[in-house]
């Protein structure tokens, strides 16, 4: 008999933080389904009164999550990926934005750290990514 209460999200359901989160933190959560990865925030599904029937999630193409994070390392000019936005509020709140449908994901400044550290430690990168793009040439 198996206790799914013990079985890490990620296997559960896809869904994955960054290491630098606490269990208990609300975070980002992506999750790869073959060429997509989709992005939410832990938060929604934490309160009740919400609706998850109309949780919003972000889902981009596997390269354009690749430009993103190529643009959150440095490696790109930031607002150059064409389908997300990054918005820094004074208080350190950050906004991921998508562009063609304005579905909007607020994360805390916190929150935001343990995702950037997780993305600059390559948690996020998208395992099929570099063979897509060999692949497509």
């Amino acid at each position: 008999m198996s206790d799914t209460t013990s079985t890490p999200l990620h296997a559960r359901t896809g869904w994955f933080k960054s290491s630098f989160s606490s269990p208990s933190q609300s975070c980002v959560e992506v999750r790869f389904d073959g060429d997509l990865v989709s992005v939410r925030d832990s938060k929604y599904r934490r309160d009740p009164a919400n609706d998850l029937a109309q949780e919003p999630i972000i889902t981009v193409t596997a390269d354009q999550w690749g430009a993103l994070l190529d643009e959150i390392t440095g490696r790109a000019t930031p607002g150059t990926n064409g389908v997300l936005s990054i918005e820094h509020s004074p208080d350190g709140t950050v906004v991921l934005r998508a562009i063609e449908d304005r579905t909007a994901l607020i994360y805390t400044e916190v929150e935001w750290q343990k995702y950037l550290a997780g993305v600059r430690a390559g948690e996020f990168d998208h395992p099929g990514r570099d063979s897509m793009m060999v692949c497509s040439r």
